[in-house]
């Protein structure tokens, strides 16, 4: 079949939302590239993503991972550019960020950099697409990267659960394969049998990446007509081989893969139910929306809802519905529901449960309101949906370009306009009993099974099921299940508020014993939504694990009891959390601000109304205490981030002590903790965007009206002895500590160490010193360490900042080696980069000095990501809201010089001044090196840190900038 010419010139008007600003435009270049340029003059960002349509689905028989394999090997290096790893040195420097992903069907590489360095990366970004190079050398050497990348998957139990469904399907179809790749897949079978696989490698390039299977965004700050001169430049060179659209037709799962219930043992404690069915892809009826009505309506949480009968009944902590999995081709529906330990016993109950509510809406049939109801909500939602970051965006729009006709790239199929009662009706009849996979999952079942899937080693059974619901129906309890009430929080006035003082920061708008108001009204973004943060400080809350574990099944009690009646609001757009902090908990509400007040007048009454329900206190308490379990199943380098957290931050508590007191908790103690909790209190509260100055005001009043006000006040002030700090031990200079641990999961192979250098409590030229080296060394140490040396997947150098203590980390996860001699190498690395930093040339410093000013000119992309910007200074109590604008002054400053003496002073190996503290966490691959360490000598300048608390009390603390603030004046 002779593959069509993709229609160059046809005129197309892309539907876009109505407060978006960009100007969009789609061209075909000659080789049959499609292209969607965007246009944003505002953007200090730009980005381009490329999908190329191949993906794990085409890998070739006995080279499972090498569509992932390619996508790893693109970015090392290209004719045009043949220095290794270049491309990514390049993207760092200039402010950017740049990765790629690999599905059934798509390859998609993405970056962003800031506007500067646009066109270079651009070009680069290209050469993976017309001539990259692929040595003998980086393909070994990417083949143990894949594999560390399968390593750290091992255990994970989602990724075991989805290869386990994937493995109960049809042998020849594509959906049954292994697909990341392992040095097993990729280097030992194919040797076995002769294959070399760099040659697989570049056959499978050859093949399949033509330029008629690609799509290409590209987001700039220039004019359409700038861009697309810059593009058919750059991309008209990709080969074009009229490669046929790979088609997988055929369905994956036979007679045999369905009427089954499969009982899987996971890692971690806790018990989950997949229910899923086969059905009619839902992008064949994207305007129709079956699928989203249908997970709107079984995955609802209101009144009436599945979930709503299974929480009553205690049986469920969670439920979502929806389509997942889908190609043109094939699709599944899944019902998800983490499951109680009474709900394990009441599988066929809730089996029973489900089905019924599915005959409900059988019998009831499409309602026309419901549909229209979502419909608005969906309407609102496209066309008031929050700028988010540029590769982001682009990676987006790229995945829909070959399903969806060029005028719905942006609307996908998030605006379901057409009401079909026929299609839904249709989509429901797929969901039987004679179709449906049942995926069990609980560690009860461990001993009581009888196969294993081979790649991750699940251990599984699976029994067929009779297609008669009829009998788990009869049996179900006689609850009342139905559809859902009008909601009542969608919003209807979506007008802006005046804005008379167009303030840059947030002003301290109001202040009282009991609580600080900032307030930040919208300048930027035009947008009827709101962000407010009310932080309740409560220094009984941190008190003992005792205290520390009350609280957050307090938080967690009052999530529970809003959530009927608050799931609307998050339907219509309108988020709220409770949370603990290390200093109390947090009230924090986001979205249109119509109903917001609404929402926050009815959580502000349940917390003042709090009560303890001892069936919801139990449900919680098992909740909270199997995530408490489930902390040592964390990866590695998870464990040695908490540990460096606890050896740093003064008044934490460890895990294993709040899970040693949380078995004799009872209904009783909280009923107790509560009242003192809110004893004395104050509230930090942070109100921004499309919020008037007296609505902000009224809010809080409202709030200590509640709490502060009345005859018996449920909380009163704190006194000033009693306002809390955030201290950070400061760690002796010219010293290196380490902390060694055995991982806390004896299966685990990996082990993993963070290497931190501590530099200073916040001080504008001191943080651009260390934020310039982190720039510049970012890349060198990616490459050295990950690419070169292949010390594990997970490698990275990053800034650390804690409550205004900064410093850096190196973040290293392996099999390979053992954290001593990981840690050994970061030394290392960081000597071979001495010369690299005092050989840097003049423009190459003001090059980095000039991409990290861009970086911090980069505007808010939106309301959220503003607020929680300045949230970080006001819970930090640096309170220093020009941050951006006094860095950047303090970088215009800075000399070459001054930076290589504060490399010499704070970060070299050996320097006097040096503050390092590496901890070490050994997996089980590296258990006989672990003992070996303990006897060893402990080098010059080495301090082993033997117990934790023990060296934090040992330790003088940084000053706090928290807690000293009631001195602030309007």
């Amino acid at each position: 079949m002779a593959v069509g010419r993709k229609e160059e010139n046809m005129a197309v008007e892309i539907v876009k939302p109505r407060i978006d600003k960009r100007d969009y435009r789609r061209i075909v270049l000659q080789n049959n590239l499609e292209i969607l340029l965007i246009s944003d003059p505002e953007t200090d960002k730009c980005a381009a993503s490329m999908n190329v349509c191949v993906g794990a689905f085409s890998d070739p028989e006995g080279l499972e991972g090498l569509a992932h394999f390619l996508e790893h090997m693109l970015f090392y290096a290209s004719e045009k550019y043949p220095v290794e790893d270049s491309y990514s040195k390049y993207i760092t420097e200039n402010g950017g960020s740049t990765n790629a992903f690999t599905s059934s069907e798509d390859t998609n590489y993405y970056f962003e950099v800031n506007a500067d360095g646009f066109e270079e990366a651009l070009d680069r970004f290209a050469q993976f697409f017309i001539k990259p190079l692929m040595s003998a050398d980086a393909t070994t050497r990417e083949i143990k990267a894949v594999d560390s990348e399968h390593q750290k998957n091992l255990l994970s139990d989602p990724w075991r659960m989805n290869q386990l469904q994937k493995h109960l399907s049809v042998e020849n179809h594509p959906y049954h394969k292994f697909s990341t790749g392992s040095w097993d897949t990729l280097e030992v079978r194919p040797k076995d049998r002769g294959i070399d696989t760099r040659q697989e490698l570049l056959k499978f390039y050859s093949e399949n990446y033509s330029a008629n299977l690609m799509h290409l965004v590209v987001y700039s700050k220039d004019s359409l007509d700038k861009v697309e001169q810059l593009v058919r430049g750059k991309f008209q060179d990709i080969r074009n081989i009229d490669r046929n659209q790979i088609h997988f037709t055929g369905q994956p799962c036979t007679t045999e893969h369905l009427q089954i219930l499969v009982r899987a043992v996971p890692i971690k404690q806790g018990h989950k139910l997949k229910i899923i069915w086969p059905i009619t892809p839902g992008i064949h009826h994207y305007k129709e929306g079956p699928c989203r009505y249908l997970g709107h309506l079984i995955g609802h949480e209101g009144e009436g809802s599945l979930f709503y009968v299974l929480k009553k009944l205690g049986w469920a902590t969670s439920l979502s519905a929806g389509e997942s999995d889908w190609t043109n081709e094939f699709s599944f529906f899944k019902v998800a529901i983490d499951l109680t330990d009474a709900g394990q016993d009441h599988f066929e109950d809730i089996m029973g449960l489900l089905f019924k509510y599915i005959h409900l809406l059988q019998h009831a049939g499409a309602s026309k309101w419901i549909f229209e109801e979502l419909s608005a909500i969906c309407e609102t939602a496209f066309h008031y949906q929050d700028k988010i970051r540029p590769s982001d965006y682009v990676v987006n729009v790229a995945m829909n370009m070959q399903h969806y006709p060029p005028e719905d790239w942006l609307v996908a199929s998030s605006l379901p306009s057409k009401f079909n009662p026929s299609v839904i009706q249709s989509f429901l009849n797929e969901l039987n009993p004679d179709n449906v996979r049942i995926f069990w999952e609980s560690t009860k079942f461990e001993g009581n099974t009888s196969m294993t899937e081979p790649w991750y080693g699940t251990a599984y059974s699976m029994e067929k099921v009779g297609g008669d619901s009829i009998k788990w129906m009869e049996h179900a309890p006689s609850e009342e299940l139905h559809l859902p009430a009008p909601n009542v929080f969608v919003p209807t006035d979506l007008s802006l508020k005046p804005v008379f003082e167009k303030t840059k920061v947030p002003i301290l708008l109001r202040k009282s014993p009991y609580s600080r108001l900032w307030y930040k009204p919208d300048t930027a973004f035009s947008s009827p939504k709101a962000y407010v943060m009310i932080d309740f400080s409560c220094p009984y809350c941190g008190h003992s694990p005792e205290a520390e574990v009350l609280t957050e099944i307090f938080t967690r009690l009052l999530m529970d009891y809003l959530n009927e009646y608050a799931y609307n609001a998050q339907v219509a757009g309108l988020y709220y959390d409770i949370s603990k902090t290390n200093s109390g908990f947090q009230l924090t509400l986001f979205g249109y601000n119509d109903k917001l007040r609404v929402l926050l007048e009815a959580v502000v009454e349940k917390i003042a109304k709090f009560e303890v329900k001892p069936d919801r206190f139990s449900v919680i308490k098992e909740l909270v205490t199997k995530q408490y379990q489930n902390f040592k199943f964390q990866q590695p380098y998870q464990q040695v981030m908490y540990y460096c957290s606890l050896l740093l931050k003064d008044k934490t508590w460890p895990w294993n002590e709040e899970l040693e007191v949380l078995p004799n908790l009872k209904v009783d103690d909280l009923v107790k903790f509560y009242p003192l909790l809110l004893a004395r209190s104050f509230m930090e509260c942070y109100v921004a965007g499309n919020v008037e100055q007296a609505e902000a005001e009224s809010m809080i009043q409202l709030i200590e009206d509640v709490f502060f006000k009345g005859p018996q006040p449920i909380s009163k002030p704190l006194f000033a002895s009693q306002h809390l700090t955030n201290r950070v031990v400061n760690l002796e200079r010219g010293v290196n500590y380490f902390y060694a641990v055995e991982g806390l999961n004896p299966s685990d192979e990996n082990s993993a160490l963070v290497h931190y250098i501590q530099v200073h409590q916040d001080d504008f030229m001191l943080n651009v010193k260390l934020q310039l080296f982190a720039l510049i060394a970012k890349q060198p140490a990616f490459h050295q360490l990950r690419s070169v040396e292949q010390l594990g997947y997970i490698t990275v150098l990053m800034q650390r900042s804690d409550s205004g203590v900064h410093g850096v980390q190196f973040i290293v996860q392996s099999t390979a080696k053992d954290p001593k001699y990981i840690d050994s190498r970061v030394e290392l690395f960081l000597k071979m980069f001495e010369s690299k930093l005092y050989e840097m040339t003049t423009d190459e410093f003001k090059n980095n000095v000039n991409s990290l000013i861009d970086m911090k000119l980069e505007k808010h992309k939106n309301l959220r990501e503003e607020s929680r910007f300045y949230w970080r200074e006001i819970s930090d109590g640096t309170l220093k809201f020009d941050r951006r604008d006094r860095e950047i002054d303090a970088l215009k400053q800075l000399t070459q010089k001054e930076l290589t003496d504060f490399f010499d002073e704070y970060i070299k190996v050996g320097v006097p001044r040096k503050k390092a503290l590496s901890v070490r966490v050994y997996g089980s691959s590296h258990s006989s090196q672990f003992q070996a360490h303990k006897n060893e000598q402990i080098e010059p300048n080495a301090v082993q840190i033997e117990e934790i608390f023990s060296f934090r009390r040992s330790r003088p603390l940084y000053s706090s900038f928290k807690g000293g603030l009631g001195h602030v004046r309007l």
